[in-house]
């Protein structure tokens, strides 16, 4: 799927590779051929990145996942030369930052792009307040701009009333607050995150997962989320790229991946998601012509299989399914039952 119009980052043939001689491996044509085993397997060098192209659009959640080794914490540090690419292009807002001189990085990082991370990395000996304004400081904002800033920020995460606390009176959820805050405190114009929920409890993560979804619907922050966890890439991601290997396996939405998985390998990643949570009716809408749909309740096909149950259920008629003005195909109750998994003898219970 391609990205929209606008692109905030544009990455493109990107490699990062470990090892003696590693530059050799991406401009070498029997090398660029192999798999990243293979590459290991031959050289002995690790392709954590392997060429890799992908556009994400100004103001998209875009979560690249995989499992541990995949390469996806690599990937997200040299959109910001933490780590230095073997080869490729990076471009921010149309810069090459593969160009960009030590200044102009310290720029970038300082007012473009901020990051938040697993570890929170909070100064122990500051009070929250002055994490929160940290960045701020070291870019020259004066005092009262910067606290005044980071005030707002610190209302924005919910941290109220612990502005004059330290980082060891604070829980892990907390602490976290406290690092998201400091990342927003610079006014960035791309947020990245680094599994940035991954050691917390699961009500705790739970309720970081929905305050980032709150804040990208009030602020409309360009996001890269970096996660293993599938369920947590379906709630925050408009597109998801898989990676593994170092490799890009499949990029989009959450119910492409589902719906539509490029391989076996994302066929099993996604095997144990809910179908009906994730789909929509588009992807299970038959031809209509054969159909009498006169008297049919018409859904738009963008909604949600489970949300789509009580009005197919309840309906006598095949349900319309319509993408605008347009009739694209209707849903029956036996569809829905298929997707769900239940037998004709549950229609009412599931109603």
């Amino acid at each position: 799927m391609t990205a929209p119009a606008t692109p905030d980052f544009s990455v493109r043939h990107l490699w990062k590779v470990f090892g003696h001689k590693a530059d050799r491996i991406p401009n070498d044509p029997a090398m660029v051929k192999l798999t990243g085993p293979e590459i290991l397997e031959q050289t002995g060098c690790v392709a954590a990145v392997r060429d890799m192209s992908f556009d994400v659009a100004r103001g998209e959640v875009f979560v690249v996942m995989g499992l541990s080794g995949s390469g996806k914490s690599t990937l997200v540090r040299c959109l910001t030369r933490l780590i230095e690419p073997t080869a490729g292009q990076v471009f921010l807002e149309g810069q090459d930052i593969m160009k960009a001189s030590a200044s102009a990085l310290r720029d970038i990082r300082r007012k473009k792009i901020s990051m938040v991370f697993q570890h929170f990395g909070l100064l122990p000996h500051r009070s929250v307040v002055d994490n929160v304004s940290y960045g701020l400081q070291v870019r020259g904002t004066g005092k009262a701009e910067r606290y005044a800033k980071a005030q707002e920020v610190i209302e924005l995460v919910g941290l109220h009333g612990y502005e004059r606390r330290f980082p060891d009176q604070l829980s892990g959820g907390m602490q976290q607050r406290v690092g998201l805050a400091r990342a927003l405190a610079n006014d960035p114009d791309v947020l990245l995150f680094d599994e940035p929920f991954s050691a917390l409890d699961p009500l705790i993560r739970r309720d970081m997962q929905a305050e980032v979804i709150r804040l990208h619907r009030d602020m409309g922050k360009t996001m890269i989320f970096i996660t293993h966890d599938l369920s947590e890439a379906l709630k925050l991601g408009d597109r998801i790229l898989i990676m593994r290997h170092g490799e890009l396996v499949q990029i989009g939405t959450g119910d492409e991946l589902v719906g539509a998985p490029a391989d076996d390998y994302v066929a099993d990643f996604v095997s144990e998601v809910p179908k009906a949570d994730v789909l929509t009716l588009k992807w299970i809408a038959r031809p209509a012509a054969d159909l009498d749909l006169s008297t049919s309740v018409t859904l738009p096909a963008g909604t949600v299989i489970r949300d789509a149950i009580p009005a197919v259920m309840g309906s006598l008629a095949p349900v319309r399914v319509v993408d605008g003005d347009t009739t694209i195909g209707a849903v029956t109750r036996d569809d829905i039952l298929g997707v769900i998994g239940a037998r004709p003898g549950h229609t009412q219970a599931v109603a």
